[in-house]
């Protein structure tokens, strides 16, 4: 069985802002700029004590042009921080920004380029979590907290810097009484945090997952009897994730420790400076600059502890995201095919018609049991196939390989003498086509759902394409032909209706093979013999492969190929 790539539910979030990092790398410019502009923004407010201090010993000294100065630079300080805090805000946040739309976009690419296989193996829940939820965390998280996040830790480096100017003994005091109790406060709160966070996320992403299976199985429940026990499960579920959130909360209220620690150290620092100040080794600005600085530096660590819990919040979401796009990063072929001598920019260029072969196909879901052991057979151009065999046989997995949706675990498929792996995924598209069981439909009308193909066909197209295949009469049969709205169209069409647009699709896209995953089966007897009928429509040329279990569509095929216990059994 082939390695395949698996998504972590709690990935490491051990240096998570430097693996983040190639992404931000092109915006390096502009973060350097919102850098500096906070930065100068943090530093005017750190200097208010100072020039209070200053103020002050003014006062003492009973100078009054000197007391008038520190007023202006009070009033120029102030000015110049409500200018350098709006700029550095409005540029983090366009920095910010533009990083979230590059990660939302990349993130989309990559999992419309992943291989079927990984997304059928995740849980549908947690990747769109991971994409959409996760990202929208992170976009609120740079609009709302990461300014103020960038301005604490300013505070704290410039504060420290301008204590040390001032006294550095009263540095000292303030060092030993305050840092190693906030230390092991903020490790505590590490330590409890990460999992919690990380356990949080992963219980909402299992929720996200188990409603969506209720709504794409809602019929089934309710006519099955089942919802009893989807409701169990979902409430288990949900009660997994409260619990998840509510140690995440006890996890913040470690946090609510710093106060006490804060004001302890107010305390210390009020009875060292005053006895500094008492033998005239410091003057009484100094403790005023002291006591004012650290009263911001205590704010900065409250603010910093409200913060505390949505940074891990978006820590998570991001590791979360950066595995998504770490596992579906491209990766190099450890033998890639040797490039034929017709190959083009992006790969062999195949003809217009070609041979499709598979040679000693072997495929495992679970490693140990082979779905598909060791199938050889040989499909020329132009010829209709049916692929037959009972459930469990390979039939839809064999499908998927030869249209190069799953890849073999050994073994090749190949079309025109090219492997697809050697394939570029456009032109792999243009020559083999699958219409599968469930035919895909998007919010709009019967045109816009027709137009999901390559190229962007025109209305004028799509109207011959379906008189081609004789579904006129069928398209006038809706309220506005073309133009009726069908919502999502799983409501409003059939079975055998939705399998009529997937062909019309497939006819615009006019490849070489078209593969048909059970087209008639669970439909009314009149539209699957308009669908055989519009089938048998198409180009004589075009070789057809149609899994089948009706035996009127069977007949209908020269040649059948019968799959049994994962093997090919007979060619009629």
């Amino acid at each position: 069985m082939a390695e395949h790539q698996h998504l972590t539910a709690t990935p490491d979030q051990r240096r998570v802002l430097r693996r983040a990092w190639p992404h931000m790398r092109p915006e390096r410019r502009g973060i350097a700029l919102a850098l500096l502009a906070g930065a100068a923004a943090t530093a005017t407010t750190v200097a208010v004590p100072a020039v209070i201090g200053a103020g002050v010993d003014q006062i003492l000294a009973r100078d009054r042009s000197g007391l008038f100065t520190a007023v202006a630079a009070l009033t120029v300080l102030a000015l110049l921080r409500l200018i350098l805090f709006r700029q550095s805000e409005l540029l983090l946040i366009a920095v910010g920004e533009r990083v979230v739309r590059a990660l939302r976009e990349l993130a989309v690419t990559r999992l419309s380029r992943a291989p079927l296989r990984f997304l059928e193996a995740h849980p549908s829940g947690d990747l769109l979590r991971r994409t959409t939820t996760e990202i929208a965390d992170l976009a609120n998280f740079v609009r709302g907290q990461l300014p103020d996040v960038l301005t604490v830790a300013a505070y704290l480096l410039f504060t420290t810097v301008l204590l040390l100017t001032y006294s550095p003994l009263l540095t000292l005091a303030l060092a030993i009484v305050f840092v190693p109790a906030i230390v092991c406060v903020l490790r505590l709160f590490k330590k409890a945090a990460n999992p919690a966070f990380a356990a949080e996320a992963a219980a909402a992403g299992t929720v996200a997952t188990t409603y969506r299976e209720l709504v794409q199985s809602r019929e089934m429940l309710q006519t099955g009897g089942g919802i009893g026990f989807w409701r169990e499960r979902f409430l288990a579920d949900n009660e997994r994730r409260y619990r998840a959130a509510r140690r995440s909360q006890r996890s913040l209220f470690l946090i609510s420790l710093a106060r006490i620690v804060q004001s302890l150290t107010t305390a210390v620092l009020l009875l060292v400076g005053g006895w500094l100040a008492a033998r005239g080794s410091i003057s009484v600005g100094t403790v005023v600059v002291f006591i004012l600085a650290t009263r911001q530096l205590f704010d900065s660590a409250t603010q910093a502890s409200n913060l505390v819990g949505q940074v891990q919040i978006s820590l998570v979401g991001l590791a979360r995201l950066l595995d998504l796009l770490s596992t579906t990063a491209p990766r190099a072929e450890i033998h890639p095919p040797r490039p034929a001598v017709d190959d083009g920019p992006g790969g062999p260029v195949t003809a217009e018609r070609g041979v499709l072969e598979i040679e000693d196909l072997r495929y495992s879901y679970v490693a140990g049991t082979e779905v598909l052991g060791g199938l050889s057979v040989r499909v020329e151009p132009g010829e209709r196939v049916g692929l037959v065999g009972p459930t469990g046989s390979g039939k839809t997995t064999l499908a998927k390989l030869m249209t190069g949706l799953y890849a073999p675990d050994s073994g090749t498929v190949r079309y025109d003498g090219h492997d697809l792996a050697a394939l570029a995924p456009a032109e792999l598209r243009r020559r083999i086509v699958l219409i599968p069981q469930r035919v895909h439909m998007i919010e709009g009308t019967l045109l816009d759902n027709l137009r999901l193909v390559p190229g962007d066909p025109d209305e004028r197209s799509i109207a011959e394409a379906v008189e081609h295949l004789g579904l006129t009469t069928w398209i006038n049969s809706l309220d506005e032909g073309l133009h009726t709205d069908l919502g999502r169209g799983t409501g409003r069409l059939s079975a055998g209706e939705l399998q009529l647009i997937g062909l019309v699709r497939a006819a615009l896209l006019d490849p070489a093979v078209l593969v048909l995953d059970e087209a008639t089966a669970d439909i009314d007897p009149e539209t699957a013999r308009t669908l055989e009928t519009a089938i048998d429509t198409l180009r004589a040329d075009r070789t057809l492969i149609v899994i089948a279990h009706r035996e009127a569509t069977i007949k209908r095929l020269p040649r059948t190929i019968r799959l049994d216990e994962n093997a090919l059994l007979a060619h009629n």
